[in-house]
Formats: C-alpha cells, structure tokens, sequence
C-alpha cells in the first residue's frame, strides 16, 4: 500500500467517524445506519445493549436518543491501525446532556471501532462503547430558547453557491 493510500484511507475513516456524529446529533437515524456494513454490530457494555445489523441499529439509536432533552457528543480524534481492506481504531468521546426524566449525564469514554472498505467507501462493522467516567451532577444549565426563525441556522441548499464558505 502506497504512502498516500494510507493517508487517504486515515482521512477517509476520521470522516467516518465525525459523520457519525454528526449523523447523530442531527438525529438523522437512517444516515447512522447507512454507515455501517448491514451485519455491522453496536454494542454498548455498561447498559448491556447490542445492536446487530443496520436495522437494529438505526432502531437502538433512535431509542437511545429518545431518552435525552438535549445531547452533545464531542469526538476526538484516537488511533487507525489499517490492515488492507480492514481497520481497527479507537475515539475519544465526551458527552453531556439531560435525560426527559431530569436527571443529568456526563461522561467521557472510548468507542473501539472496526472499519471496512466497501465499494461505497470505509464503513464501521463494529462499535463497542467503553464508559471511563460518569457523573450524574445535574447540569446547571439549559438549551437557549429557540431563536427566531429569522435566524435559523442556514442549510446549504438555501446558500447561493451551496457551501457554507465565504463568498470571495
């Protein structure tokens, strides 16, 4: 494997990842599931949940979510190790959010990833969710409230060139 397909498989897996994410705070259930392989697994220890195949996936997320008022997860990058047409990796994760029945959550922990190259580009065939901290603290603050539809966050088809970068 040449240098650069290295490089660009790298870049092509962290995409991976924070398209999941965004997949998630966006509550995009069906782009969640699309990025896995359809027997991909999710699993989640400290619950004791295991999602296999994309439709269960894309139904453990959606429940998952359901449970929260608000959520934020932050990313941080970790390791890629590629090996061919498969990968393994791990991200750093930081939540917070407050769960629809009050109570507060924040954590930090890892996802341990598998990775595959398809034809439709690097998918994951398995995320296992390590907790490595939680604290219940109630949080001390809320969501804002909603701004004015004036100024609701632009979506790109409503920019003139379809990106969100400045027009020069």
């Amino acid at each position: 494997m040449s240098n650069m397909q290295a490089i660009a498989d790298r870049v092509e897996i962290e995409a991976l990842r924070a398209e999941l994410t965004d997949a998630v705070m966006m509550r995009d259930y069906d782009r969640v599931a699309s990025l896995f392989t359809p027997d991909a697994a999710m699993r989640w220890p400290h619950i004791g949940k295991a999602f296999v195949g994309r439709d269960e996936i894309r139904a453990g997320i959606t429940w998952g979510q359901g449970l929260w008022e608000f959520f934020v997860q932050n990313i941080h990058p970790g390791t890629i190790q590629i090996d061919g047409d498969t990968a393994v990796g791990r991200a750093y994760i930081q939540e917070f959010g407050r769960m629809r029945d009050g109570s507060s959550h924040l954590n930090y922990a890892l996802y341990h990833d598998r990775y595959q190259r398809t034809l439709e580009g690097w998918k994951f065939t398995e995320r296992v969710y390590e907790v490595k901290y939680l604290d219940p603290t109630p949080l001390a603050g809320s969501p804002p409230p909603a701004a004015p539809a004036a100024f609701a966050r632009p979506t790109a088809s409503s920019e003139p060139n379809g990106s969100f970068l400045p027009h020069i």
